[in-house]
């Protein structure tokens, strides 16, 4: 689990790619009575665009500013989205009302820095807000299965 920091400042941003990690992290939040986002890139687009097919009960300025004002938010696998004008510019300005704001914001990707969007990689790259922790491991899904009996 990431900790924070001495000062206890929470750790607005990290790079990993560990799912035990991120579900840890969300569940120790949720255990404090906060409001945790843990979606997927995609996922999380998807339910912000639900609105504008007329089948949600809320707005997207309601579901923006929910995700936006989240206690802890976790992005996983940033990268796996489909990269639309619209998609990468409410990414961006997700996380940067987030890094404006100092809030606590993980982020996973597989890819390299160097293939994030620029406007947040400079933000992921600032250190003096953001952690980035590093996790060299074969994708989940490729690990070694038992064989079935």
């Amino acid at each position: 689990m990431v900790k924070q920091r001495e000062e206890q400042k929470p750790l607005p941003a990290a790079l990993a790619r560990s799912a035990a990690r991120k579900r840890r992290t969300a569940q120790f939040r949720r255990d404090r009575g906060e409001e945790v986002v843990f979606l997927t890139a995609p996922d999380l687009l998807d339910y912000l665009r639900t609105p504008y097919s007329g089948k949600a009960a809320t707005s997207f300025d309601e579901r923006f500013r929910a995700v936006r004002q989240a206690s802890l938010l976790v992005v996983d696998d940033l990268g796996t989205e489909n990269a639309t004008a619209w998609a990468r510019e409410k990414l961006f300005q997700l996380i940067d009302y987030r890094y404006i704001a100092h809030l606590p914001t993980v982020i996973t990707t597989a890819n390299e820095l160097e293939q994030v969007d620029e406007r947040i990689r400079v933000r992921l790259l600032d250190d003096r807000r953001c952690t980035i922790f590093t996790i060299v491991a074969r994708a989940y899904t490729l690990r070694r299965r038992r064989p079935q009996r």
